[in-house]
């Protein structure tokens, strides 16, 4: 059983990553977490110090799952030996759109939160939620220029964080969708693995047409 310490910290968590996904870190007061959490700012100071920290917090806690589970897979391509381009695409993008289906009805909010963070206008706050996602990052962008060795190590990077700055698109649902389009036609709808699998086969093919140019 939760003690009301906990619960309170979980519930602050929850309302933040509902918050700051819809109106991002500057648009998104403390005094309107604190009301939908039934909590106050003294409870957000005892539990985490600041609003900033109550974001890292929070993107550490949304993150942590998706770090595990990239590095396990590259982990175990790796053990393999020599994985393709394609293998490591599956394996990045995969945990990343996993958030929608591993966190229930709380998935497309904790998806929405993380792309809206990726894409946050003030650097500090990019800054932040890179320091949650570069150590298995650097691993990827590493793992692909080997995987590319007739590519430009520039080339690679351009298309690793193309392939980053998409997922997040994707992630914070900011894409526009073209008129007459449904968004099944855009990204599978309802089915966040038809998304994966679209999503994988277009990167793959960016990064064999583009890096052949």
């Amino acid at each position: 059983m939760e003690t009301p310490v906990e619960s309170t910290r979980e519930r602050l968590l929850n309302i933040a990553e509902q918050r700051f996904g819809e109106g991002g870190y500057e648009g998104t007061s403390l005094r309107a977490i604190t009301v939908a959490a039934a909590a106050n700012i003294a409870a957000v100071n005892y539990h985490f110090g600041s609003k900033e920290a109550l974001l890292r917090a929070a993107v550490a806690r949304a993150m942590a799952p998706v770090n595990t589970e990239r590095r396990r897979r590259l982990d175990q391509l790796e053990a393999k030996g020599d994985p393709s381009a394609e293998q490591l695409i599956r394996a990045f993008i995969e945990p990343g759109l996993d958030l929608v289906l591993r966190r229930g009805e709380r998935g497309p909010v904790v998806a929405r939160f993380i792309g809206r963070v990726a894409f946050d206008p003030s650097q500090r706050i990019r800054e932040l939620y890179a320091a949650e996602s570069d150590p298995v990052e650097a691993r990827y962008l590493a793992a692909l220029q080997i995987a590319l060795p007739r590519a430009a190590p520039e080339s690679v990077a351009f298309g690793y964080v193309n392939m980053l700055g998409l997922l997040a698109l994707h992630q914070s649902q900011a894409l526009t969708r073209a008129p007459g389009l449904e968004p099944a036609d855009i990204d599978g709808g309802e089915d966040p693995g038809k998304l994966a699998e679209n999503l994988i086969a277009f990167l793959v093919a960016a990064f064999d047409r583009g890096l052949r140019a």
